[in-house]
């Protein structure tokens, strides 16, 4: 198999890491079922657009899985399938049936992954803001993207091709509070914390407001840092706040450009 070209797989994954993780397996050519409960998936009505985008070319079954005829509509298609992806607490699966060790006796074939909140503590409550906020990643405002979800998907995405090659029956899981605790190892070391070598210590590494927008400068490397403060005309390691008010920040961005120097403008999507 390469890649995910043929893979069959069943999902009961819910919300943003498990269909974005699916949806990447299906673009590289996986065929996929996904099985929702009668209410269907929260994600829907949160923002039914990127609902309708995860789920292009995913077969989407809503069941009851709490009863007979639901449970046995999902096993119909578990005969034909290499991989089971959940993201669901371990207890909750365990009681329908659906834990790696439970299909392992009926689908010996099968390989499982399931997508927790925190593999140390599976059956704990959590969602992105809470993992963010468990690891210094909020400065007292939301966050304008889902981290954890959307790194965990990528994470999710890549142990699903590696349990293809792995033995039949194998079973991974993936921790969205493990995704965050690895993410905030920079801050952890210091190194983004605030007066940081990335956080703000550094004058050539750092955000700027310019006459009209701001801008972000990423003068990291010693012959980036040396054009800067040449193109400026300041001295190495001086303050450029005063000099980068002189333009605007689309200005900034296309003085930079030629100078083959980091610097953009910072966008505003919202």
């Amino acid at each position: 198999m390469k890649g995910a070209q043929g893979l069959r797989v069943v999902s009961l994954a819910q919300n943003v890491p498990g269909p974005a993780a699916v949806a990447r397996l299906v673009q590289r050519g996986a065929a996929a079922v996904k099985i929702e409960p009668p209410q269907g998936d929260a994600l829907e009505t949160l923002c039914k657009p990127w609902y309708d985008q995860l789920h292009a070319g995913v077969r989407v079954k809503r069941l009851d899985l709490k009863s007979r005829d639901g449970m046995a509509a999902l096993k119909a298609h578990l005969p034909d399938c290499d991989l089971f992806v959940a993201s669901q607490r371990p207890d909750a699966l365990a009681r329908l049936g659906l834990d790696a060790a439970s299909l392992a006796r009926d689908y010996p074939a099968l390989r499982h992954l399931n997508i927790v909140g925190d593999t140390a503590d599976p059956g704990h409550a959590g969602h992105d803001l809470t993992y963010q906020a468990q690891h210094g990643l909020l400065r007292g405002h939301m966050p304008l993207t889902l981290v954890a979800d959307m790194v965990g998907a990528e994470r999710a995405y890549a142990v699903a091709i590696e349990l293809m090659h792995e033995a039949p029956g194998s079973h991974r899981v993936v921790g969205l509070a493990n995704v965050i605790h690895d993410l905030a190892a920079p801050l952890r070391h210091g190194l983004t914390a605030p007066g940081g070598p990335l956080g703000g210590g550094n004058p050539a590494y750092g955000l700027y407001s310019a006459r009209e927008g701001t801008i972000a400068v990423a003068a990291l490397e010693p012959h980036f840092r040396a054009r800067l403060y040449e193109s400026l005309g300041l001295a190495d390691g001086s303050d450029p706040a005063a000099a980068f008010k002189t333009r605007t920040a689309i200005e900034w961005e296309e003085w930079a450009r030629p100078l083959d120097l980091p610097i953009v403008a910072v966008k505003h999507l919202d």
